[in-house]
């Protein structure tokens, strides 16, 4: 009896290293020789903090994650076809108050919304959450064209941290990413400190766009072809949202950076705008600095392009 109790006992725990394969099966046990279909039926069986790795290419469906995790496919091709819906849910209120490094590393994932899908990657959570993290690197999000159509929505009240990085987003209808500690209804501006390094952005209805108590930055990162601004920044509630902009290519876009009220800064340095229908606004008490040392035109800016 001790050893049929043991037994089943053993076929419940999850493991800390779990596999989905294109020609897997969600009934499996995810490991590698018996490995899962999907992200969803593998996450099941994943334990906190532990990873998901993919065994050969396939497409391996939208997940919602309510755990620390890793989705970690390097060097294989794995998509998530998230047609009408959106492809990564991380939603912290439902991760466990054991769970104490709330954080989720993505990696090397194709996200393809087939023109019709709502957000590559959803991050929410309660004002009660925080100290949250994120990662995205070494991927691809597409076709975001439904509605909202954002590339990485970031609406966490109780703030945190998103790293991006060596990430393309492109063919959105909104913003390619979109970071608002208050734009799900939170009052406390809890800040989000944003980190967004060697990535690219293009066919956008706007680029990388930051709200309420936001602390931004963005480094060796282009931002093209954007029917409004490149960067954007905007606060709504308390706090300051502050953009540094460095190594960047910021080109043809309606305005290239815009800090559109008061109560944010822009600060740009070393960096190429061209092309851009407006080189930069600052209105309503927003102000965008340059540290002298950035070009447009072939000029070399002043050491203030633009203060209101």
């Amino acid at each position: 009896m001790v050893l049929m109790l043991a037994s089943a006992s053993g076929a419940h725990a999850q493991a800390t290293r779990t596999w989905v394969s294109g020609v897997g099966d969600d009934a499996n046990p995810c490991s590698r020789t018996a490995p899962c279909k999907t992200f969803a039926g593998a996450i099941s069986k994943t334990a906190v903090n532990g990873e998901i790795n993919c065994l050969d290419p396939g497409g391996f469906g939208v997940v919602t994650i309510t755990k620390s995790i890793t989705i970690d496919c390097h060097e294989i091709f794995s998509s998530i076809l998230n047609a009408s819906t959106t492809g990564v849910i991380i939603n912290f209120s439902s991760f466990q108050a054991s769970d104490s490094r709330k954080s989720v590393r993505l990696r090397n994932l194709s996200i393809n919304g087939a023109s019709t899908g709502l957000n590559g990657i959803r991050i929410i959570g309660a004002s009660f959450v925080t100290s949250t993290k994120v990662w995205v690197e070494d991927s691809l999000i597409d076709g975001q064209l439904g509605t909202p159509g954002r590339g990485i929505q970031d609406f966490r009240q109780g703030g945190g941290l998103l790293f991006v990085n060596n990430t393309t987003i492109r063919n959105v209808t909104n913003a390619a990413v979109s970071v608002d500690p208050t734009a799900d209804g939170g009052t406390s501006g809890e800040q989000i400190n944003v980190t967004i390094s060697n990535s690219h952005v293009s066919s956008a209805g706007s680029g990388l766009n930051f709200g309420s108590n936001v602390k931004a930055s963005i480094f060796n990162t282009v931002v093209t072809g954007v029917a409004g601004a490149g960067v954007f920044a905007i606060q709504n509630s308390s706090g300051t949202t502050e953009i540094a902009v460095d190594h960047c290519v910021i080109s043809s876009n309606s305005i290239g950076v815009n800090a559109s009220t008061a109560s944010t800064i822009i600060r740009v340095s070393n960096s190429t705008l061209m092309y851009n229908n407006t080189l930069f606004s600052a209105v309503g008490g927003g102000q965008v600095f340059s540290y002298g040392n950035n070009h447009t035109g072939g000029l070399v800016l002043g050491a203030v392009i633009g203060q209101n």
